[in-house]
């Protein structure tokens, strides 16, 4: 492992650079994320199927580009990716507030800032997730996940706050500056990384200028590696679900709009109650490796798949007066639950996969997560201009309980503990025996049923 050293990652000089950088681009990420629909809503006055529309636009790449940036991130080395796509973002961002200064700013310009920073956005995670095991032992990847959750959560946690008061001071266009300005910072700190990160065996195959017929021949070996792995697959099912109604999906569509037109929340009040609700994923994200290594590591999963709905239920009861409070809970009770479950589904999906095949792996099962939210948007926008945005809210929460069907369905609700160490890498001259690898060798007496 380059840079490897004995002890905790945080002595590990390549990981802390990799962490600084992910810290540094995920605050200013928050920021957009509450400002880009505040633009619509206070400078556009949209309406709940145009802000739909955005969450949609943020959220489609991950349906269409994600497959194939799988294959290419595994022909690629992967650092220089993340640098060129935090450059790229950070480019198209500042073309919110410059459309805003020249007085041209319209949903026109949004929908495809939007759009664009997703499909870099796309690139940039694959490669982050395909990473992170060339740097990092297979023992310590849950250590990893943690510390780079650790790092999310406090984005989530501070860049709302940020982002809300941005807005009502600055207004929401120039507030996406800030953005822009993580963007570059992350980019320079990624630099300041040594080693490629390629391992060995990937960077052979890159070496062999396959042309399309040979990267779509990767792309379906990474898609029947997922779909027939008895761990990948469920795990990929349930939080495709919990995402298309949760809070990126058909809640988020419409709980800015809830917030400010129903709650009567100014938008520093919501980027407050936002950052407050975070700290659930900053708990959360420090007690996740002591929590997952204490108790069974299935049990655990499943009943934090669903504890998003209990949060949606909390959002719905809020009425003007008891806003702050159960928002903030609300929040705070699903950002606890969707972080432990994210450290644990990123961990064991990282170690039950080869190498060589990280990148097709992490891009298959981003399509199968992250496909559904764009989906998840359009619906939650369409419901909210058609029933309205209390209603939707509830559709939203029972709609979260399905996560548990295909993990209590699948060997992951017996799983007492992470895998201790990846597969070996498949023959490379059978690609159908990269699908074969992982279902009995993953898991290696973790199954108890």
């Amino acid at each position: 492992m380059t840079g490897a050293r004995p002890g905790s990652l945080w002595r590990h000089g390549n990981f802390v650079k990799l962490w600084t950088a992910q810290t540094v681009s995920l605050l200013g990420t928050q920021v957009t994320a509450l400002a880009l629909p505040l633009t619509a809503i206070l400078k556009l006055d949209a309406s709940p199927l145009q802000i739909g529309l955005i969450g949609t636009m943020q959220f489609l790449p991950f349906l269409l580009v994600t497959l194939p940036a799988g294959a290419i991130v595994d022909r690629l080395r992967q650092l220089p990716v993340m640098v060129v796509t935090d450059l790229a973002r950070a480019a198209l961002l500042i073309a919110v507030p410059v459309a805003a200064w020249l007085d041209q700013l319209s949903l026109a310009v949004l929908y495809p800032v939007a759009f664009g920073v997703g499909v870099l956005s796309v690139f940039n995670e694959v490669s982050q997730q395909s990473y992170l095991p060339a740097i990092v032992e297979p023992d310590r990847l849950v250590e990893g996940n943690t510390k780079l959750q650790v790092s999310y959560s406090g984005a989530l946690f501070a860049g709302p706050g940020v982002g809300g008061v941005l807005v009502q001071l600055l207004t929401a266009p120039i507030a996406i500056l800030v953005d822009a300005a993580s963007y570059l910072g992350s980019a320079m700190l990624l630099l300041l990384i040594r080693g490629d990160g390629r391992p060995a065996a990937a960077a052979a195959h890159r070496a062999d200028g396959a042309e399309l017929r040979g990267l779509l021949r990767e792309i379906a070996e990474g898609i029947r590696f997922v779909w027939r792995h008895r761990l990948i697959r469920p795990l990929a099912l349930a939080t495709g679900t919990a995402n298309f109604f949760y809070l990126f999906g058909m809640t988020g569509a419409v709980l800015t709009l809830y917030a400010i037109r129903v709650l009567h929340l100014t938008p520093a009040l919501l980027g407050a109650v936002l950052a407050a609700g975070n700290l659930g994923a900053i708990l959360a994200s420090l007690v996740a490796d002591r929590v997952l290594r204490r108790w069974r590591f299935g049990r655990v999963m499943v009943l934090t798949s669903t504890v998003s709905s209990v949060a949606i239920v909390l959002m719905v009861l809020a009425d003007p007066s008891t806003a702050l409070i159960l928002l903030a809970t609300g929040v705070f009770i699903g950002e606890f639950g969707a972080c432990i479950y994210d450290i644990a589904q990123i961990s064991l999906r990282q170690a039950a996969t080869p190498a060589a095949l990280l990148g097709r792996m992490n891009a298959t099962v981003r399509f199968l997560n992250w496909g559904p939210i764009p989906l998840g948007a359009f619906v939650g926008g369409l419901l909210g201009s058609s029933i309205g945005l209390r209603p939707t809210l509830c559709v939203a929460a029972a709609g979260s309980l399905l996560p548990a069907i295909p993990l209590l369905l699948s060997q992951i609700r017996g799983l007492q503990s992470l895998p201790d160490g990846r597969p070996a890498e498949p023959p490379a001259a059978s690609p159908a025996a990269a699908a074969a690898v992982p279902a009995g060798s993953s898991v290696r007496g973790g199954i108890d049923e």
